[in-house]
């Protein structure tokens, strides 16, 4: 006999029909599933919103929300948009399953159901999730590690946050695609990774840094590289945690790069760093005034530092208060 597939994964079951319900939850209970069964989608998005389930499989037939609709509302909400969906349906037409794929179900599955295909499907699917599921774990950590360096100097409190929605703010309005929009999220909130390895003596130095420390410093961009690179998802975030302290000019680290030679998802974080590094006080100094931080950054764009047309953006973007002081920030 086969070794049982399910490790306790939590399936709910959505269809009307009692019969067909207590088929399914007999069929995958052998296998070591938990099941959850109801019988209309209003019991079934109560379930989703408790945030324990693993996969559902929908009867897309049912009176309404159908399947279809329940489907639709998993996938467009980003707390259940990973949980595997399974439609169930009588019907087989080309038609059924173009709205199926539109709604966003990760597979099909014809009344009558298989019970071979039904338990191939279902251990399919969870392992996959299984795999998001890590990759997620994974990202969170990097995220708590960005946080750990942060905490370490009680003056960049929030510093990450404000970066992640200063950056997304100005992309939008540049028009960037989703995937980057997402990509200079996860950069404000991780660029400085590679800090773990910077010693607390030289991050946390008071005074200006001796060559050799300032080289020790400059290697954060390189290494904070090399501790994301083994996440996929991350391929976007790479340049703008690489290249961020390059200089339009060619005097940045740690490439060299010049004009658009800098990604410019790593040109917008600059900018947003610099606003926020200027608008938030300091051991040093009080929190500069809007009109003379950005009138310092114009000063520094006229020497050849950053994107002159960027930072016309980003004031646009200050002017219509989009941004908020960053002293001011929660």
């Amino acid at each position: 006999m086969a070794a049982s597939r399910g490790h306790g994964e939590k399936v709910l079951i959505v269809d009307d029909n009692e019969a067909n319900r207590e088929l399914l939850s007999e069929l995958l209970t052998a296998e070591g599933y938990l099941m959850v069964c109801v019988a209309n989608g209003s019991q079934a998005l109560e379930q989703i919103r408790s945030g324990s389930i693993d996969l559902a499989l929908l009867d897309a037939g049912m009176p309404r929300p159908s399947g279809f609709e329940i489907c639709q509302s998993m996938k467009t909400n980003a707390e259940t948009r990973l949980i595997p969906v399974v439609l169930l349906t009588s019907l087989n037409t080309e038609g059924d399953r173009i709205r199926g794929i539109m709604c966003g179900a990760d597979d099909f599955l014809t009344k009558p159901v298989n019970k071979h295909e039904l338990l191939a499907r279902v251990y399919s699917l969870l392992r996959l999730k299984q795999f998001t599921d890590e990759l997620d774990n994974a990202e969170s950590v990097l995220f708590s590690l960005a946080l750990t360096i942060e905490a370490k100097d009680p003056y960049t409190e929030g510093h990450c946050d404000r970066l992640a929605r200063y950056s997304v703010a100005l992309a939008e309005k540049l028009g960037l695609p989703e995937d980057l929009l997402i990509a200079v999220r996860r950069g404000g909130l991780i660029h400085d990774i590679g800090k773990l390895a910077v010693p607390e003596r030289i991050l946390l130095k008071p005074g200006p840094l001796d060559p050799e420390e300032r080289r020790i410093m400059e290697q954060h961009t390189i290494i904070g590289e090399r501790i994301c690179a083994p996440l996929r998802s991350f391929r976007n975030v790479l340049p703008i945690i690489r290249h961020h302290h390059e200089k339009w000019d060619g005097s940045g680290y740690p490439d060299g790069l010049k004009g658009e030679e800098i990604p410019l998802t790593a040109r917008i974080l600059q900018i947003t760093d610099i606003y926020d590094a200027l608008t938030t006080a300091r051991p040093y100094r009080q929190a500069l005034p809007v009109p003379e931080a950005l009138a310092i950054m114009r000063e520094e764009a006229a020497r050849g530092w950053w994107d002159q047309s960027l930072l016309n953006e980003f004031e646009t973007r200050v002017l219509e208060r989009a941004f908020p002081v960053g002293s001011r920030v929660s």
